[in-house]
């Protein structure tokens, strides 16, 4: 039996801020270990450190303290610019809001990442990719001229197009009707099942977390499993 990979590690991560005449820590101690192929939900109420969490595993944000591995390497000893070129290597995001470049269009925007990896297939693999998320007859237009429903499929398909290892996603249908969130949640756990990715997703959203065979309570900083979901190290996940 082949031994889990480990796609994300965090050793005793703890992340604080420096506020006028004081000191505000956001993580306290977090432990995590999530393999490959995992899906994975982190759950809290807004300000209990959830995003602060995942912008630290994905390589955004440094913890002030701790270890952190992302596919294989080890985050908190790269600089910005290595950890830049890991992210533009190993991993896709999906932000609530969106982020697309208003300039560019629907496959524009999905191809960029691949073009800025020097893949030489880029535009072929964005117009699959947005026939995949239903959007073939939207590849030419702009975000303006989408609805936000579009938009964060246009977003799915620029997370998936490098063939990321780890998928983070951030509140993926929160700014998004029940219906059309009901269809983007679908087509992050249809990608992830065809490509293999590690999804990773954080939200306050009960009924979504219950979709990922792990999930966690973040609570003021502090990380606890649901130990119905993990039968053996509460913390070792996949």
């Amino acid at each position: 039996m082949k031994t889990p990979v480990p796609h994300i590690v965090a050793k005793d991560v703890v992340k604080r801020v420096q506020l006028t005449g004081s000191e505000l820590t956001i993580l306290q101690n977090i432990d995590l270990r999530i393999n490959q192929g995992a899906t994975v939900a982190i759950v809290g109420a807004s300000g209990s450190g959830k995003s602060t969490l995942l912008g630290i595993l994905a390589g955004l944000d440094q913890a002030s303290s701790g270890e952190v591995y992302l596919a294989g390497q080890p985050l908190h000893q790269l600089s910005e610019d290595e950890r830049a070129q890991l992210r533009a290597s190993s991993v896709g995001f999906v932000f609530q809001s969106f982020l697309l470049l208003p300039s560019l269009t629907a496959l524009e925007n999905v191809t960029l990442p691949a073009e800025l990896a020097g893949m030489p297939d880029a535009r072929a693999r964005g117009l699959e990719l947005l026939a995949q998320v239903g959007l073939s007859h939207r590849a030419d237009f702009f975000p303006n001229q989408m609805s936000g429903g579009e938009q964060q499929r246009v977003a799915i398909a620029r997370a998936f197009i490098t063939k990321p290892a780890v998928l983070f996603a951030d509140e993926p249908s929160a700014n998004l009707d029940s219906a059309t969130g009901e269809k983007i949640e679908d087509l992050l756990f249809e990608l992830n099942q065809q490509q293999g990715t590690t999804l990773v997703l954080v939200t306050h959203n009960h009924e979504l977390a219950q979709r990922c065979q792990f999930r966690f309570l973040m609570h003021a900083g502090q990380l606890t499993a649901d130990l119905s979901q993990v039968t053996e190290d509460k913390r070792h996940v996949g």
